[in-house]
């Protein structure tokens, strides 16, 4: 019994470090606080908090929008969702050769802060990361 208790407190301890963290306004640093009334005035935001970086989670017009600040307050990169058929082509035939009969679940826009953009489709629980032109980075567990 010991060793069930300890495996599924394990696994507790895992599941929390894996996934993000819901904060309150009150436990995000003031920095990234006052960097986000910067970039997106009068917008209200949901936080997170992923690894080391505090996630915000809004809207603006009319879209659904997140932003990455480090610690410092410094933007690292936003997150736009769009609809599945804004992807580009080449997104949709890799997806169908290497996941085939698999469905997109989401898909979103991200800019990093050195103006880089990339594609996101979610597909089988992961995050499958494309350059500007369609071409596969990298897959992150969604």
């Amino acid at each position: 019994m010991k060793k069930l208790m300890g495996l599924l407190l394990g696994l507790v301890v895992l599941a929390g470090t894996v996934t993000a963290q819901k904060l309150r306004e009150s436990q995000v640093p003031a920095a990234v606080k006052a960097a986000f009334a910067q970039h997106f005035p009068h917008v209200t935001a949901k936080w997170e908090k992923e690894d080391t970086h505090y996630e915000a989670g809004f809207h603006q017009n009319g879209k659904e929008m997140s932003a990455l600040f480090d610690a410092n307050g410094t933007l690292t990169e936003t997150e736009v969702a769009i609809k599945i058929a804004e992807l580009p082509a080449a997104i949709h035939q890799y997806i169908q050769q290497k996941y085939p009969g698999a469905t997109i679940k989401e898909a979103s826009i991200i800019t990093l802060a050195n103006g880089t953009k990339h594609y996101e489709a979610e597909v089988n629980g992961q995050d499958l990361i494309f350059d500007s032109a369609g071409n596969f980075i990298k897959a992150v567990k969604a």
